[in-house]
């Protein structure tokens, strides 16, 4: 019998397929999950705003259905009540701002919904067209940023291409004093020191009083290795990253467009595999 209490779940490249949408056979196994008792419990790098109607569509909005955003810098019900924050300070984002701008790389900092975009003086960031659900306000400098708000996450996004020039260009200090990943092709995320996806989940485990070993993750970016690390089962999408396959205890066989996060349920959780 499977010991699995908790599901964990990244959204893009994962539950997603690349129309931002969830397949029938995805829903079904959900659904029988949920239904066998399991907590099915997004674990994202998006805000709760950004999921649009993702939790009422998958019947998750109950008071004790919960999520974890910004890559577990908030633990949260889906009703929107904050179990839990981490977040970064204003000298934070000022200086991770001087470490980015100098390498052309545009600054979005998120703040809730709203994500405060300070173009670069070569880019403009793309963010507005992975994240359309946000509210976005261009600003010219971070002179302009607001300082009575919550600094939950920065990002910089552009060409994939652009991005990993500037990205082997970083200093080893900024990965010294935050997380930094890549969470898509497209997108660079940085996080305050120790704040990341198992965090998030360890937090929530304990509230719940539910041991990692009784937990999937499933993901395939990099901002989903310390997930797959510490639950007692990391499933690597086929679509994942070379070091999330590697990391992972199991890889499925099937992708994010053929419904891979249905298989890792049926196999490990419902057992009809």
């Amino acid at each position: 019998m499977s010991g699995i209490k908790l599901l964990a779940l990244d959204l893009d490249g994962t539950l997603f397929n690349s129309k931002k949408e969830i397949s029938l056979e995805n829903r079904r196994a959900l659904k029988e999950a949920h239904d066998k008792g399991i907590k099915v419990v997004i674990t994202t790098g998006r805000p709760l705003a950004a999921i649009g109607n993702l939790l009422a569509d998958l019947d998750l909005v109950s008071s004790e259905d919960y999520s974890i955003t910004f890559n577990g810098g908030l633990v949260q019900r889906n009703t929107g009540q904050i179990l839990a924050k981490h977040a970064l300070t204003f000298e934070d984002v000022e200086k991770i701002h001087a470490v980015l701008e100098p390498l052309g790389l545009p600054v979005d900092v998120l703040s809730e919904g709203i994500v405060y975009s300070v173009p670069s003086r070569d880019q403009k960031s793309l963010y507005h067209l992975a994240n359309p659900l946000l509210t976005f306000v261009e600003i010219p400098s971070l002179t302009q940023l607001p300082r009575d708000i919550v600094y939950n996450k920065i990002v910089t996004v552009c060409p994939e291409d652009y991005l990993d020039q500037r990205i082997a260009q970083l200093p080893d200090s900024l990965r010294q004093d935050y997380e930094v990943f890549k969470s898509r092709e497209i997108i660079l995320e940085l996080m305050p020191k120790g704040v990341h996806k198992a965090v998030g989940l360890q937090l929530l485990c304990d509230r719940l009083g539910v041991e990692a070993n009784q937990v999937m993750a499933v993901g395939d970016e990099e901002n989903d290795l310390t997930m797959l690390k510490w639950a007692g089962l990391g499933v690597a999408m086929a679509n994942g990253v070379a070091l999330v396959k590697e990391t992972a205890d199991v890889v499925t066989r099937r992708t994010n467009e053929e419904s891979g996060v249905a298989e890792a349920v049926d196999r490990y959780i419902l057992e009809k595999l």
